[in-house]
């Protein structure tokens, strides 16, 4: 089993930590199944000579794939490498939180702030505060769901 360290932002590391690691700071492993697994594959390159230690505040299992890279060799994550995974990771977040958020309000009837509240639990994600994840889901819905005619605002004359 090899692993790297890569540095990510604490909501993200927390949301991957509850995610695949089962809330302990042990390296997570991610399923082969997931486009992540093949995009930190697709990533991985060779260790620079003068780079020895990773650090950071992630650890991760390296894909073990039979064909293709081996991780005794391809075990670097570059910082450009890193920017591309963490963004992959936060689009994932939020794709989640938002379909999740929606799901509780439409489906199961709940309040947004409900919803946000049970998603951070379920991650165990303190960085973030709830109004956080409430302005992003806002916005969000926002972009997607524009309505069709603004209402205009209608102030009385005295």
């Amino acid at each position: 089993m090899v692993t790297t360290r890569i540095n990510i932002p604490e909501h993200l590391r927390e949301y991957m930590v509850g995610k695949y690691g089962d809330f302990r700071d042990d390296p997570i492993r991610l399923p082969d199944h997931l486009d992540l697994y093949h995009f930190i594959f697709d990533l991985l390159e060779k260790r620079p000579s003068n780079q020895q230690k990773d650090e950071g505040n992630l650890e991760i299992v390296l894909p073990e794939r039979s064909i293709g890279k081996r991780p005794e060799y391809y075990n670097y994550l570059g910082l450009r490498s890193q920017r591309i995974l963490i963004r992959k990771i936060d689009t994932m977040m939020w794709a989640e939180a938002h379909d999740f958020i929606d799901h509780k309000k439409h489906v199961d009837g709940m309040e947004y702030k409900d919803a946000v509240h049970l998603f951070m639990n379920r991650y165990g994600i303190d960085s973030l505060t709830e109004d956080a994840f409430l302005k992003n889901y806002y916005r969000w819905r926002g972009k997607v769901r524009k309505k069709e005619k603004i209402r205009e605002y209608s102030r009385r004359k005295r």
